[in-house]
């Protein structure tokens, strides 16, 4: 089983492989950097989007370099306002070589209000996560799952089982026609 993600974060490639792992024998996932031609900051729907847009994407570097790959994963993470609180979570979009797509979606957290305010004001959540953790590129390691929850969840584990809600889908087949 051969699978794109579309990105090089490593955080990301080794959710796909593990959440393919449990259904697949023979599991080979390579990362490509894409565009998700959404915000930098996706909002609600737009997240969806950008979860599309990168498994599209995939599927044209699949045909162009000819790497005979049987699934694309786009994962784009985003803030949706829910109940009047800001939440943050991911969304995965798994589409096949013969276009069927599955979505999921991470457990969604809340995030404080200051941390929305600087995404208001421009910033994307992982620069403001690197702030407030004073490090750099947390979101290819703990991310904000991470330090909210002192560790407890990693970014990986928050994004398992969004992948394998988006593969229910191809796992049933018949009632997804």
């Amino acid at each position: 089983m051969k699978i794109l993600v579309g990105s090089k974060n490593p955080v990301k490639i080794e959710s796909v492989k593990e959440a393919f792992e449990k259904y697949y024998d023979e599991v080979e996932v390579t990362g490509f950097s894409v565009e998700s031609n959404v915000p930098a900051q996706p909002y609600n729907d737009e997240t969806f989007f950008g979860a599309e847009n990168r498994a599209f994407e995939l599927n044209k570097i699949n045909e162009q370099q000819n790497l005979n790959a049987d699934y694309f994963t786009g994962i784009e993470g985003g803030i949706s306002k829910v109940f009047n609180r800001w939440f943050a979570y991911g969304v995965i979009c798994i589409m096949d070589i013969d276009g069927r797509k599955g979505f999921g979606t991470s457990a969604h957290f809340e995030l404080p209000e200051k941390v929305i305010k600087e995404i208001e004001n421009g910033r994307e959540l992982g620069d403001v996560m690197d702030d407030i953790q004073n490090e750099q590129n947390t979101k290819q390691k703990k991310g904000a799952i991470g330090y909210f929850t002192n560790g407890i969840i990693s970014r990986k584990d928050l994004y398992v089982p969004g992948i394998i809600t988006a593969l229910i889908p191809f796992l049933h087949k018949e009632n997804f026609i």
